[in-house]
């Protein structure tokens, strides 16, 4: 076969399965994609935070110590939050994070603790799991962190909240707009975040559960057509 036509097919080939991808994605950035609000009186915002987190009973979760779930079957976590760490497992790799100094964690291969040059990538990734994972678990939880800034953004004529987190996680900057019911209690956000290229995409917040220790938590997420499932989900003091 001529080097000319073997260029053409591979040609042939990349076009036949980017072009369906690039249509989809033109397709959902022009349908989604909305640019970052601006929000305002910052003193009603704090006020609207306090009545969200009432809402949740947040005092029940600020009493919670230990948190365990799973996240879409694949990553599975239990984090004592008085302690500050976390068992992340995962394949065949467990790593007991120490979140105040991550390089102190521990790395585990086949449930044998081991200490080499690949420790260091694995508790980034051990890292980077849990930031993204316990985010979907108790984000609402976190609307009053330190560096995070918040404002009133109207949406449908109601009032949401716009938090901003200025620092901590892996992604800083990412901004999440709340909408929450007539009880203030969230229903869904909308995110503005580094690691998805379109702007305000929505996603619920829904199938709430009551634990044992009075903590509310969800059980599953809608972003776009994708479900997103926390399962076996456990707390305690």
């Amino acid at each position: 076969m001529k080097p000319k036509k073997i260029l053409k097919i591979v040609a042939g080939v990349i076009i036949f399965f980017t072009l369906p991808s690039l249509l989809f994605f033109g397709f959902l950035y022009f349908k989604y994609n909305e640019e970052l609000p601006v929000g305002s009186q910052p003193e009603k915002a704090e006020i609207l935070a306090h009545k969200m987190l009432i809402a949740l009973n947040s005092a029940a979760y600020d009493a919670t110590n230990v948190l365990e779930w799973t996240f879409k079957n694949r990553h599975h976590y239990k984090w004592n939050k008085k302690e500050n760490t976390c068992e992340v497992s995962w394949k065949n790799y467990k790593v007991i994070l120490n979140l105040n100094n991550p390089n102190t964690s521990e790395v585990y291969i086949d449930k044998l603790k081991v200490e080499d040059s690949n420790n260091a990538d694995l508790i980034k990734t051990a890292t980077d799991y849990f930031n993204n994972d316990s985010f979907w678990l108790v984000a609402p939880y976190k609307v009053l962190d330190k560096g995070v800034s918040r404002s009133i953004v109207k949406h449908n004529g109601k009032d949401a909240l716009l938090v901003t987190y200025n620092q901590g996680g892996s992604t800083p900057g990412d901004s999440y707009l709340w909408i929450l019911d007539q009880d203030y209690k969230p229903t869904t956000f909308k995110m503005w975040v580094d690691i998805l290229p379109i702007g305000g995409l929505e996603a619920s917040w829904d199938s709430w559960k009551t634990t044992n220790t009075g903590a509310q938590l969800p059980t599953h997420h809608k972003l776009l057509f994708l479900g997103i499932e926390l399962d076996n989900i456990k707390t305690s003091k």
